[in-house]
Formats: structure tokens, sequence, C-alpha cells
């Protein structure tokens, strides 16, 4: 399976991330790791609050629609806390193909298999994570963070399709209500 390396080509036209674009993410990622907690939650409440049926994978916090609460809830935290820790992984290693390749594979199975999550809410969620990110850290985030961040996401976003599409995904496996 392909990675996140300069040269390799990749299924689907996406680009692959430059030396200079891998050392922007991981500088920018500095930043956040600062106030990882804090930004994990962030992103989860905009995610649920913006896009509220992407609540219904999560029993624990499926009911919640105040942001005060989702904030207070230790379980939401715990959750944000898995999110970032993996985005942390994948950003140490997007030097090492093989290291992205298994966690996006882990990740992806899953969501997929195990809660029945919609490929798509991957997108959203990648799209939500960028647009919080720019927000909480402006400092760190100008149009080249945002660019080479931008691809980052479109590269996880291609792994995690691509592993749905190995495993036979289709609507109708969702366990959602």
């Amino acid at each position: 399976m392909e990675g996140i390396r300069e040269g390799e080509e990749q299924r689907g036209g996406q680009e692959t991330l430059t030396e200079a674009e891998r050392s922007k993410i991981q500088h920018t990622w500095a930043k956040v790791c600062e106030k990882k907690e804090d930004a994990g939650v962030a992103v989860l409440i905009r995610l649920f609050t913006s896009v509220p049926r992407a609540r219904q994978y999560f029993s624990q916090f499926r009911h919640m629609e105040d942001p005060d609460t989702m904030r207070a809830s230790v379980q939401l935290r715990k959750h944000a806390m898995r999110v970032m820790n993996t985005l942390s992984t994948l950003v140490e290693n997007t030097h090492d193909a093989q290291q992205t390749a298994s966690v996006l594979q882990a990740v992806a199975r899953s969501h997929a298999l195990r809660h029945g999550v919609e490929p798509l809410y991957f997108k959203i969620l990648a799209g939500v994570i960028q647009e919080v990110l720019v927000e909480a850290f402006p400092e760190a985030f100008d149009a080249e963070a945002q660019g080479a961040w931008s691809k980052l996401m479109g590269v996880i976003y291609t792994h995690v399709t691509r592993v749905y599409t190995e495993i036979g995904w289709s609507s109708s496996n969702s366990t959602a209500e």
C-alpha cells in the first residue's frame, strides 16, 4: 500500500507530500501538541454541532446537543484524545509509508466493521480538523501550512477509502440507526 512519501504514485491521482510539506506539518503539529486535548475536544464539538448526524455512531454522547455538556463529557474527551493521538502518530510518521498504512488500515477497518461509520465522515472530520486548527493556531497555520495539511488529509482519506473498498464496504454495512 502506498504511503505519504515523495515520489510514490498513488491511485486516484492523490498527490504525495514533499519533504517541505512534511516538515511544515510536523512544525505546526508541535504547536498543536501543546494543547492537544483541548484541540481534540474542540474538533469533536465542532463536528457534532455542525453535523449532528455524526453523533449517531457514539452511544455515550449521541443525545448530547449542548457544547458545554459535550465539553464536560469524560467519554468525549477520551475519544478526542484517541483521535488526536492517532493524528499525532500519522504526523510523526509521514516519512514512514508502512507505519502510515498500518495505522490507517486499523482505523478504517475498526470504523467500518465494528462501528459501521460511513467513509464520508472521515472527509468531514478532516475538514473540521483543519478548520479548528487554523482558528485555534492562526500563527502556525499560514497558507503554506494549510496547503500541506490539506494534502495530508487528502492522503489519509485516500488510504481510508481504499481500505473500505478492500473490505467490500457498502452503505448497507452501516450499523447506525
